[in-house]
């Protein structure tokens, strides 16, 4: 291959109500919304912004990006 692929930074976008808004525990995991894996956190900030707007009347929903690559890699430049 001449070009090297660019390295993935996998990123998870979920979301779902709290229980309460001092600690982060879904209040049901039935309804938890897996919004997608993205490839950076650019697109997955995307996806989190949308979904965060969407639900802006529920002080409850909140939305979270994971860092999938941190936890798959534990030495990945924690600055991305």
């Amino acid at each position: 291959m001449a070009d090297q692929a660019q390295t993935q930074l996998l990123h998870l976008v979920l979301g779902g109500e709290l229980t309460d808004l001092d600690h982060v525990t879904f209040k049901d995991l039935d309804k938890l919304d897996i919004v997608g894996v993205f490839p950076n956190y650019a697109s997955a900030y995307a996806a989190w912004k949308a979904k965060a707007q969407q639900t802006v009347d529920n002080a409850h929903m909140r939305y979270f990006i994971v860092h999938l690559h941190r936890l798959l890699d534990p030495t990945t430049d924690t600055k991305r």
